[in-house]
């Protein structure tokens, strides 16, 4: 593999980093924060899920400066956001400024979701698509990880403003991105496709492939701007011909936070607390959550080019079904001790499935035209539930039993398993250009 294509694919996937930091951080100062502001259940879910609003409007409007002002200058602007982000949390002075803060950072992580794979996918050689676009994710549970150790570390020498540190900390990585950003070239598939300056494109696909003759080069330019202007007589983006990628898009990310993956990830600390660890062993416990889904991404990224998208979402849909189940079993019948696994188990299912897969697939599966706003409708599902099951997981928890719980997010994932077996296709190893058919689409004339 092309060594500078490595390292772009690295860069841009350090915003997965940040998204993994940023949302998870907070796990460890949401039962402060409630306490010191005197926050209601409700209320409560509200200022831990503003963020995710923030992420559900980034998502929805991400696909526009992607399009407008280029990949490069988009995920630039999401190392900004961040930054800024960081230092109003560090030093809110209330609830009002807390969420305004969050909701920025949400924005950054809404866009980044929307620009970074679909940056990586356009730069990746299929044969490489996978794991390159995985890496996105790859950074989102090193970003978990490394949240979840920062959380136990500032715990025990943060005193009575660990939170504010917590939180604030994620400005010193989020100004080395935006440093790093400045290093990319922009996307040829858009410099050729939207902007329309061949010239430029040609000169980053030197960079990506040097040992391409120049008739090569032209030639593999011209099926870029050519798979574009195939598009031009049906352009918009809600039609038919377009309602295979659009289900699979929407579906993908539905089933993605129906699993329970955000409320596991959030409130991981008093799920353990209501299985009987103290605060400090649950805090504890989160680490290990990170652990396994790294380890588990990993094992995904290997397998994701070789194995396939849809055999990864099989291996990650059993998972969920007997990981979601046991937790159920074990809350309704007080075999609290196993719990533990259980989510350990549930970690691992969703990070080499759906944690692997969702990210690449979305990436993939609309047309050069239309891939921003494919990938922009994806994001804004997948963070609109997130940010739904996050308000509501508290209120969820007062009003039932875990076990309750656990089970109707394990019946959510029967019917992903049915899902994966009826819709969704194979991607791997095909052309950007190419999957049009991959798909069944009509070809346009």
């Amino acid at each position: 593999m092309n060594s500078r294509i490595f390292f772009w694919a690295i860069t841009s996937a350090l915003a997965g980093f940040l998204f993994g930091f940023d949302t998870i951080v907070i796990s460890g100062a949401e039962q402060t924060i409630q306490r010191l502001w005197g926050l209601s259940p409700g209320f409560h879910g509200l200022v831990m899920g503003s963020a995710l609003y923030g992420t559900v409007l980034g998502s929805l409007l991400g696909g526009w400066p992607t399009d407008q002002f280029g990949r490069r200058k988009t995920l630039l602007f999401i190392g900004i956001l961040y930054v800024i982000s960081a230092v109003g949390c560090g030093f809110a002075t209330g609830p009002l400024m807390f969420v305004i803060a969050r909701i920025l950072g949400g924005i950054g992580i809404g866009v980044s979701t929307v620009a970074a794979p679909l940056y990586i996918s356009e730069i990746a050689p299929p044969a490489y698509r996978g794991r390159l676009s995985g890496m996105f994710q790859f950074n989102i549970v090193f970003g978990v990880l490394v949240a979840f150790i920062s959380n136990a570390l500032i715990a025990q020498v943060g005193g009575v403003n660990s939170w504010r540190w917590m939180l604030g900390i994620a400005a010193f990585p989020s100004v080395i991105y935006a440093v790093m950003c400045l290093g990319l070239p922009e996307s040829p598939r858009w410099l050729l496709s939207r902007k329309h300056d061949r010239a430029a494109g040609l000169k980053v696909l030197r960079l990506i492939e040097p040992d391409l003759s120049e008739a090569q080069l032209q030639a593999h330019a011209e099926e870029m701007s050519s798979a574009n202007t195939s598009q031009t007589v049906a352009s918009a983006f809600w039609t038919p011909r377009l309602r295979i990628p659009i289900l699979l898009a929407i579906l993908v990310a539905f089933f993605n936070q129906l699993s329970g993956i955000n409320a596991v990830n959030y409130f991981a600390p008093r799920i353990f607390e209501m299985a009987g660890l103290t605060e400090k062993a649950a805090l504890l416990q989160s680490v290990g959550i990170g652990i396994v889904n790294i380890i588990f991404t990993i094992l995904g990224l290997s397998l994701i080019d070789k194995l396939g998208r849809r055999t990864l979402l099989y291996i990650g849909s059993f998972g969920y079904i007997l990981s979601l189940g046991l937790t159920s079993w074990a809350f309704a019948t007080q075999h609290y001790s196993i719990v533990p696994a259980c989510i350990f188990f549930f970690i691992a299912a969703h990070a080499m499935g759906q944690g692997t897969v969702i990210w690449v697939l979305l990436s993939e599966i609309f047309p050069n035209r239309h891939r921003a706003e494919g990938q922009a409708l994806g994001s804004f599902t997948h963070w609109l539930f997130a940010a739904l099951l996050t308000t509501l997981f508290p209120m969820m928890v007062s009003a039932f039993a875990p076990a309750q719980i656990f089970l109707f997010f394990c019946s959510m994932m029967v019917l992903q398993l049915i899902w994966v077996k009826v819709m969704v296709p194979e991607t791997k190893g095909v052309a950007l250009e190419d999957m049009q058919q991959t798909l069944g689409l009509d070809v346009e004339h």
